[in-house]
């Protein structure tokens, strides 16, 4: 009887392994490539001894592969089955939500400041000297954590789409611990600089220190929370946390900084404490069986290391030219950084134009990678060019939609902050948009995240298809122009004119990214076949 139960254990294993040898490869060259597949899934010697009795991971292959070769010969080519109508809608209207959830965090935060004038981390009466720390702090978390949030959401999720959460914990954990040790050596670095250079006094810079590391927190818990499709926690988590700002600033008057910390702390915390939570449960419902055991640490950062690269570049991207813009020496410049509230409230409200069409490019792009799926039993091998062409019919078709929804996002919100200002002016007597250069730099802003939003479909779309470094090309380039235009026409006319660092970089990067999707989609059948 054991005998039997083990045998039928044995089967059970290999139909699984086999099942996930073909979802990254429907049509193995080989059983050498299979051998290479399973490396890359974790599999060595040892462990193939271990689940299967065979001598090593060749012969696993070999076993597979002759399994593989009777399915194709015994199995009859057939359209794939045409998904309903119902489900299609509702994968497409999960889609859209995960891609607007992911930013309904920024939309809470901005809200929140329109109507109780603080929100976690900002505070329409700060000081400048206050406002100057908290901007900093806030610029420097994103940018240190970025390149680890991209390195968890990749590898995390690597494990998680084939059930090993066990697995998955590890390596998040792993990477949530270099993000903190990269956190306190840049800290330690910028106490040092902050010494020699006497940049800032020490009571400003503690509250640098304190809102960087605070929010670095915060990022890389909200990020596993991502992948772990838990999105909607993490936004409770931002509504509990404003509520506690509230509840100390408001009803027990406490000092606003301190309320902020306070929460900050509290929402870190807590987030770190769900997600052990949530891989906890997800742990238990994981079939039990021998686990594959973690890539070795240089090998997983060779493979996450362009993804890491892209984070660190995007957020650099997205705040570089704040940097050039208080940077700029105007009339009272204290310190070599100056925040500058009419510029950043411009960008904030821009800034929520990108909701929608971050929602419509998750679904664009899903739709697209179900087709490249199903394309795998569409089309013959001859049938290849056929297939190219196909699929840069869908690119357009995706162009066009997402330039239009983003064109109407950006319509939108500006007339929403048009109709928010005169309430804000009927309520309180002041307008929201209260200056000229708040107007000027959130049309540009508007301008430049409709731009940007086409290439950031790009990105998601070759991300997908595995090809990261032509995405980091494109971005460096693009950064590199935001800076110098922003440094320069920050100098040249006025501090507002870095705005048009973030317009000519979105234009450098959208174009640069379409160009890469074109040389990709016209050779859909190579790039499909390296990424298998």
């Amino acid at each position: 009887m054991s005998m039997q139960l083990g045998a039928t254990d044995r089967e059970t294993r290999f139909a699984h392994l086999i099942e996930a040898i073909m979802n990254k490869n429907m049509l193995p060259e080989d059983r050498h490539e299979i051998a290479a597949l399973l490396e890359s899934m974790g599999w060595n010697d040892g462990r193939a001894q271990e689940a299967f009795g065979v001598a090593d991971i060749f012969e696993l292959a070999a076993e597979i592969w002759e399994t593989i070769k009777r399915r194709v010969v015994t199995t009859a080519f057939a359209v794939n089955e045409q998904t309903g109508v119902a489900a299609t809608t509702m994968q497409l209207v999960k889609s859209f939500l995960r891609g607007v959830i992911f930013a309904l965090p920024m939309a809470l935060s901005v809200i929140s400041m329109l109507t109780l004038r603080f929100s976690l981390w900002s505070y329409q009466n700060l000081s400048v000297e206050l406002a100057t720390c908290i901007a900093i702090g806030t610029i420097a978390s994103f940018i240190v954590v970025g390149g680890y949030t991209q390195a968890i959401a990749r590898r995390g999720f690597f494990y998680i789409s084939q059930s090993y959460y066990n697995m998955a914990r590890k390596v998040t954990f792993q990477f949530i611990r270099f993000g903190y040790v990269t956190a306190g050596v840049c800290g330690l670095l910028l106490l040092v600089a902050n010494v020699v250079f006497n940049l800032f006094p020490m009571a400003m810079f503690l509250y640098i220190i304190l809102y960087f590391f605070f929010l670095t927190s915060i990022w890389l818990s909200v990020t596993v929370m991502y992948i772990l499709r838990r999105e909607l926690t993490f936004t409770g988590l931002i509504v509990i946390g404003i509520g506690i700002v509230y509840v100390l600033f408001q009803v027990a008057g406490w000092d606003i900084i301190f309320s902020q910390l306070v929460a900050i702390l509290v929402v870190s915390v807590a987030g770190m404490g769900l997600v052990l939570y949530y891989f906890n449960q997800a742990e238990k419902k994981e079939e039990k069986g021998i686990a594959p055991k973690l890539t070795r640490l240089p090998i997983a950062v060779y493979a996450i290391m362009p993804y890491f690269i892209y984070g660190f570049l995007y957020f650099t991207f997205l705040f570089v030219d704040r940097v050039m813009a208080w940077s700029a020496n105007e009339s009272y410049m204290p310190y070599f950084i100056w925040f500058r509230g009419e510029y950043e409230l411009g960008l904030d409200f821009a800034l929520l134009s990108l909701m929608i069409p971050l929602g419509v490019c998750e679904v664009m792009v899903n739709k697209m990678m179900l087709e490249v799926e199903a394309s795998y039993k569409r089309y013959w091998g001859f049938e290849a060019g056929l297939m190219n062409e196909r699929f840069q019919q869908i690119y357009v078709r995706m162009l066009v939609i997402v330039t239009a929804v983003s064109a109407a996002s950006a319509a939108l919100i500006f007339y929403l902050m048009l109709i928010f200002d005169r309430m804000y002016l009927a309520s309180r007597g002041e307008h929201l948009i209260a200056s000229n250069t708040t107007m000027f730099v959130f049309v540009i802003g508007l301008l430049s995240y409709v731009i940007l939003a086409i290439g950031l479909m790009n990105s998601v779309t070759l991300f997908a298809i595995s090809q990261p470094e032509l995405i980091n090309k494109a971005i460096v380039r693009a950064l590199l122009v935001n800076m110098v235009t922003g440094f320069l026409l920050s100098r040249w006319i006025g501090y507002e004119w870095a705005v048009f660092g973030v317009l000519a970089g979105s234009v450098v990067f959208t174009l640069l990214s379409y160009r890469s999707m074109r040389q990709v989609l016209g050779k859909l059948d190579y790039y499909l076949y390296v990424m298998s």
